[in-house]
């Protein structure tokens, strides 16, 4: 994304959390965006798509940090887990998300409602498979439902503490106490075998070309990550680093991975890392 195209993003971005989506016009955005018409309608079609852009955004990055927590780390280590939705909450706050997305549900915008539904449906799907990561395949059954619980129980504790403590609020605890409250419940459906919703429902909510389709992101990511963290200490970081986001970018291509180029980047990587390192990064090319 270039720099100017960004710059309307972040401009917008607190435009709409300032005087909200409906109030802020496509022309307040060109003035304090300081761009034309045609440069506003070159990178988007539409108000409702900068939106659009502005969450997509958000999560980019937000999924990035997110990643970065389970590198070299257990999966089924609940801790991690805790963290990560710690971190969602603290992004949320930061971002002002939460009442962008109740405005937008407000609002009778069939295009603008169906893509929130997508983005909590893809934060459901990645929660199940979190709590699959920490309860393993014995637990499966009931994981749906505990993953809808949890987003439920977590969005009403953190919307009610805040309330009681304003500028005290402290997301971590709500998050710790609202996880020991999801273990309370694993452990009594495993022992009662109550099911509400199979798991197999996601399926149906949100089809499996796109469960590959983010599995091969994240591990992809994860992959590039780990690599950066090795040259933290290298004299050659900045060129390395750029170098890899450069893969990153080229491999998270749907249909349009240039080949050539990216071999390139890793036989130069490879004065460093090595060919066997670089090997399973190449598969992707394939």
């Amino acid at each position: 994304m270039n720099d100017r195209k960004q710059h309307v993003i972040n401009t917008a971005h607190q435009l709409f959390v300032e005087k909200g989506f409906q109030a802020t016009s496509i022309q307040d955005i060109l003035d304090y965006s300081s761009i034309s018409k045609g440069t506003f309608y070159n990178y988007f079609s539409s108000k409702n798509e900068l939106l659009m852009a502005i969450f997509r955004d958000i999560q980019k990055k937000f999924e990035h940090e997110r990643n970065e927590l389970l590198i070299g780390k257990d999966p089924s280590d609940i801790e991690i887990f805790i963290k990560q939705m710690t971190l969602q909450v603290k992004t949320h706050r930061a971002t002002n998300l939460i009442p962008l997305y109740e405005e937008v549900l407000f609002l009778n915008d069939v295009e603008l409602k169906k893509f929130i539904s997508n983005i909590q449906l893809r934060l459901l799907r990645w929660v199940y498979e979190r709590l699959n990561d920490i309860f393993g395949e014995s637990k499966k059954l009931y994981l749906l439902d505990g993953a809808i619980m949890f987003t439920a129980i977590l969005h009403h504790n953190l919307k009610y503490e805040r309330k009681a403590n304003k500028l005290y609020s402290n997301p971590e605890r709500v998050v710790r106490y609202s996880v020991n409250r999801l273990l309370t419940f694993i452990k009594d459906v495993g022992e009662t075998q109550e099911q509400l919703l199979a798991p197999e429902l996601l399926e149906e909510w949100s089809p499996s070309c796109h469960k590959k389709e983010q599995s091969y992101k994240e591990k992809v990511t994860l992959e590039i990550m780990s690599l950066k963290k090795e040259l933290m200490n290298v004299s050659e970081f900045e060129r390395y680093s750029e170098l890899l986001d450069f893969i990153l970018e080229e491999l998270l291509q749907p249909n349009n991975k240039r080949q050539f180029v990216v071999e390139s980047a890793l036989s130069t990587l490879e004065g460093h890392f090595g060919k066997a390192k670089l090997q399973h990064l190449r598969s992707y090319l394939k």
